[in-house]
């Protein structure tokens, strides 16, 4: 088997107006394609960053994500970026509070954490 790469990640928010505010405005997400489904009664945002897809599913009130302790299932997204303390002084401007930098034990480059609106952890990893 050969698989090339990652296409796609799939999440399901609880507030999709606010999400998509969040993802395409604040992180700079470009929109693919956004879809009503009637028959599920949600919304399908299909996003884009670099090489890299990211599908929203705005449903009506979805289960909380379990966080601590973690439970089984996706933990986090990360992106990687040139320079983390630039991009975290962007994200102070934007009203998006991020934890401390720190180094990863175990690549020893920078990286750090935020969340989207629904508590998603989303790390920023230096290049």
């Amino acid at each position: 088997m050969k698989l090339n790469q990652i296409h796609h990640v799939a999440i399901i928010v609880s507030d999709y107006e606010k999400s998509k505010d969040f993802y395409v405005n604040k992180l700079g997400f470009e929109i693919i394609r956004e879809n009503y489904r009637p028959l599920k009664d949600d919304y399908k945002l299909d996003l884009k960053l670099g090489d890299c897809e990211l599908e929203i599913f705005g449903v009506k009130n979805p289960p909380k994500r379990p966080s601590y302790p973690e439970a089984c299932g996706l933990r986090h997204l990360a992106f990687s970026v040139e320079n983390i303390e630039e991009v975290v002084e962007e994200l102070h401007r934007l009203d998006i509070p991020c934890e401390d930098i720190r180094t990863d034990d175990f690549t020893g480059k920078k990286m750090t954490f935020f969340f989207d609106p629904d508590g998603l952890p989303l790390e920023l990893q230096e290049k």
